[in-house]
């Protein structure tokens, strides 16, 4: 029994760790935003101290993410995974022209999002926007693609790749006369833009 603690402890402190990072949080930041003393999380991530539940969801709410998910992740998961067609799902836009397939990993959802993106010509996918700094990435592998954000308008062919705010409203269209394929990944929170 306490070996099983400790091992889920430990990797507690590893995703606390890794999440405080991926979100450029300081000890001193992450616990003003969760009101858990610094030197708790410390010892946490180190795994020094068995934190309360108390804790773990303030910590939970201050990085975004479920108590769930916080306490599920293990390193005994096997490394390699293997989804079939029906496992993997898939969105269309309102206009039925446009189909995103999600490939990425339902472990990193919550801050860093790819997709396999197909438009039909004419297709159009709008987007509301995202978490406050959030970014994403349109690489396009075949066809052209116009991508809207605020009131600044780009064209990507083939080969190329459009970078952009998605924390505000933005339409990707494919403007084109063929079907245009392309690798999108949206990295939540990503950095804090003025």
């Amino acid at each position: 029994m306490e070996a099983g603690a400790l091992a889920i402890t430990g990797q507690l402190g590893r995703t606390i760790q890794r999440l405080r990072k991926t979100y450029n949080l300081s000890l001193s930041e992450l616990s003003e935003q969760s009101g858990v003393a610094k030197s708790i999380i410390s010892q946490i991530e180190r795994n020094e101290t068995n934190p309360t539940l108390a804790t773990v969801w303030r910590l939970s709410q201050a990085l975004d993410v479920s108590i769930e998910r916080f306490l599920a992740a293990t390193d005994d998961e096997p490394f390699v995974e293997h989804l079939t067609r029906a496992d993997t799902p898939i969105l269309v836009s309102e206009d039925g022209k446009c189909r995103l397939t999600i490939t990425g990993w339902i472990k990193t959802v919550e801050w860093l999002q790819w997709f396999d993106f197909v438009a039909e010509p004419g297709g159009e996918l709008v987007s509301d926007g995202h978490q406050r700094g959030s970014i994403e990435c349109l690489s396009v592998l075949s066809g052209e693609l116009q991508v809207e954000c605020a009131d600044v308008t780009e064209l990507a062919r083939a080969g190329e790749t459009l970078r952009y705010r998605c924390d505000r409203r933005h339409v990707i269209r494919n403007t084109g006369t063929e079907p245009a394929h392309a690798t999108m990944v949206c990295l939540l929170k990503a950095a804090v833009l003025d």
